[in-house]
């Protein structure tokens, strides 16, 4: 049998349930945004790679303000964040040229929020066949990119917005 590491999701699954700060604010505090992979910073909403993603390229859009309910979003953060997710699929797809996307949020731990008190958007570039055993079976997800290098090649396009 032939196994295939994904040890960047170790600190995820261990980390998941005792992260006891807003992993997008202590993200915007970092001096370096490429240390915390953030790709753009608008004026109400910013940018950021998944650290632990679902397919390569996945990245969310995120209020600065520390909201948990979009419904509190003002109408300048709604529409930025509309702005940003059309630039974020724009350049997704002249990067990795994807077959779809997932798009979405999930609002409240039964809808499967992993952070509940800070609204995001994910985008997931889609491909025909990027799900297969290996996720079922064997409990891994196989990427065909790293994240720091997915971030090194989607930054500079976001920096042309």
């Amino acid at each position: 049998m032939e196994y295939i590491l994904a040890p960047w999701r170790w600190e995820y699954i261990k980390n998941a349930h005792n992260m006891p700060n807003c992993i997008f604010c202590d993200s915007l505090k970092l001096n370096s945004d490429e240390d915390a992979f953030i790709l753009f910073r608008g004026n109400y909403n910013f940018i950021i790679m998944n650290k632990y993603p679902y397919n390569t390229g996945h990245l969310m859009i995120a209020p600065y303000r520390h909201l948990s309910s979009l419904e509190d979003c003002s109408e300048e953060e709604g529409k930025e964040m509309l702005e940003l997710l059309k630039s974020s699929i724009s350049n997704i797809k002249k990067l990795f040229q994807p077959q779809g996307f997932n798009i979405g949020m999930n609002l409240g731990k039964s809808a499967g929020a992993g952070v509940l008190e800070h609204y995001h958007l994910h985008v997931v570039p889609r491909w025909e066949g990027d799900s297969n055993f290996m996720a079922i079976f064997g409990n891994t997800k196989v990427l065909v990119s790293d994240v720091s290098t997915v971030y090194e090649k989607l930054a500079p396009l976001f920096k042309n917005k």
